[in-house]
């Protein structure tokens, strides 16, 4: 062979890894290959027939890259934003539209059907009782056979009993259908791991953080949805068009392709490298150039992993503040009902003891002054969005979570002063806007912490502590409020505060920290530093290649 000729034939290939193939490539078995520049003084080496090469281009198949690098290489562009919004859609039609329809449906037919009131506080019960029986199973699912598959399942099983919730004959039905219907809202946290895996780090956390905003934007439609239809096809019709936005995103998941990270730690490299070339062409970005690293690891998403010495104190800690999220903020929102009806939290001892001589049947139908105050209080929440969106690359992940803790919880204590409604209101709000703020950032945090292996395992146990919290705070923010409200103040200040302590005693930071493939501590740190330094796959700080 002509070392000559050798040269000019490996120089061929360009950034973007695409070259003429020839006999050359054959031999070599492997095209992907980047050359940073050609030195003038080169170290020769002998081939078998004697003729000299230099040593440059002796193994030009040393170059490796990880997932991970593959990912901020590529950088964020046409197909982040798709995926995005179908994440978004995810998120506004099979979580927040049904949850919202919660605080509608449940006055509703306390009317219609003359419910006592703990019959309708099980409707609410129901649903979280299935999200919390469920989370982990998704998670499992997703970390076993993908989280493509988890999402589907997830939200096919929610379309099909969402749309026979509303041809329920009576009230044991329909309490067992939309049980089944929170069992399959269980596995909506699996479309923020699949997200997460496709962002950049510097990407990460602001996109996350975004997804809030279809939160809004999927309570304010179920509104209005409602507005429209309840006042002439009633409740039944409601529930149905409510499922349907799930058909929507069922058709579009066909485009969503398994996560990458997934296909690496499963050994499927050739659908690995599909997936990144896939979206390095729609966002018109070049692939790093050299081989992909394969950790197989066949055990995976098994519960015994989020308790290994390095993720026990870790996962102990994300349950307790998902836990207090939770807790938190749905026990904020029923607080509010009591405290705007009674005027000021002095007067809700007085009011209480009124109400208890009225019938348990006595009901009310949502007016129209009510679907306006729920969308007001649905907007309450950007600015908390706002604000975690600015402080959480700035202070860490860790940070801003006991930072919305504490004012919680100190807004919380400020209610113990008798004040009048306008400063109620604001205190309610600013509570409000940090506590879901703090539910965002968590959101974020558990994802990044945790390997690939047990990514949406950890996601969905977390997801099932959220759910327990859920499922206290009534009893908490109803019955408890009944006795002392400034007990029941003290609980979720108590709670919060301690909640902050354990945001801060969270061993690892995940702020500039990519997400971690392999749980296996020595693959990890090898990867690492071959990720940093491989030859043939460098970045400038814009995220393309150099």
């Amino acid at each position: 062979i002509n070392p000559c000729f050798f040269i000019l034939r490996v120089v061929k290939f360009r950034r973007t890894g695409e070259s003429s193939r020839s006999d050359e490539d054959v031999i070599s078995g492997e095209h992907e290959i980047q050359i940073e520049g050609v030195r003038t003084e080169l170290e020769p080496i002998e081939l078998e027939d004697g003729a000299a090469v230099p040593k440059e281009f002796a193994n030009p198949t040393d170059d490796t890259f990880m997932v991970e690098d593959a990912v901020e290489a590529i950088g964020f562009g046409k197909f982040q934003w798709k995926l995005s919004v179908i994440t978004g859609l995810a998120w506004a039609s099979n979580y927040a539209m049904e949850m919202m329809i919660l605080s509608i449906l449940a006055p509703q037919l306390h009317c219609e059907w003359r419910l006592p009131s703990w019959q309708v506080a099980l409707l609410t019960s129901v649903v979280f009782v299935g999200m919390m029986s469920s989370s982990t199973l998704w998670g499992n699912i997703s970390d076993q056979y993908g989280r493509k598959t988890g999402l589907k399942i997830s939200v096919l099983w929610t379309l099909y009993y969402g749309i026979l919730s509303g041809f329920a004959p009576v009230y044991s039905w329909i309490l067992v259908l939309r049980g089944l219907v929170g069992f399959g809202i269980g596995g909506v946290p699996q479309s923020v791991t699949l997200y997460a895996e496709f962002l950049p780090m510097k990407a990460r956390a602001k996109c996350i953080l975004l997804i809030e905003v279809f939160w809004a934007i999927g309570t304010v439609f179920e509104v209005l949805l409602a507005v429209l239809v309840m006042p002439t096809l009633g409740w039944r019709w409601l529930l149905i068009l409510s499922a349907l936005p799930l058909l929507l995103f069922a058709v579009l998941c066909f485009w969503l392709p398994e996560s990458a990270r997934y296909d690496v730690l499963s050994g499927n490299q050739e659908k690995a490298i599909a997936t990144l070339k896939r979206i390095a062409t729609e966002n018109g970005a070049p692939m790093p150039l050299g081989k992909l690293i394969i950790s197989r690891q066949e055990d995976r998403g098994k519960m015994r992993d989020l308790f290994t010495p390095h993720f026990r104190w870790t996962t102990l800690l994300l349950w307790f503040i998902w836990f207090s999220n939770a807790f938190s903020y749905y026990g904020l929102v029923l607080l509010t009902t009591e405290f705007f009806q009674a005027g000021d939290v002095c007067s809700i001892s007085s009011r209480r003891k009124e109400v208890k001589a009225k019938c348990s049947l006595t009901c009310e139908y949502l007016t129209e002054e009510d679907y306006t105050d729920l969308l007001w209080t649905t907007l309450s929440e950007f600015p908390g969005v706002l604000v975690t969106l600015w402080i959480i690359d700035r202070i860490g992940r860790k940070k801003t979570m006991a930072l919305s803790f504490f004012v919680f919880s100190f807004c919380s204590l400020l209610l113990f002063l008798c004040v009048g409604r306008n400063v109620l209101t604001v205190l309610l709000f600013i509570a409000r806007a940090f506590i879901s703020g703090g539910f965002q950032a968590a959101y974020v945090y558990t994802p990044e912490v945790y390997p690939t292996a047990t990514r949406a395992l950890g996601l969905g146990t977390c997801s099932g502590m959220a759910r327990v919290g859920a499922l206290i705070t009534p009893f908490i923010a109803q019955v408890m409020l009944e006795s002392s409200v400034y007990l029941t103040l003290v609980v979720y200040s108590g709670c919060c505060l301690l909640a902050a302590v354990a945001s801060c005693f969270l061993p690892i930071e995940t702020k500039g920290r990519g997400l971690q493939e392999s749980s296996h501590r020595e693959w990890g740190q090898e990867m690492v530093g071959r990720g940093s330094h491989s030859p043939g796959v460098t970045r400038s700080n814009s995220g393309s290649q150099e």
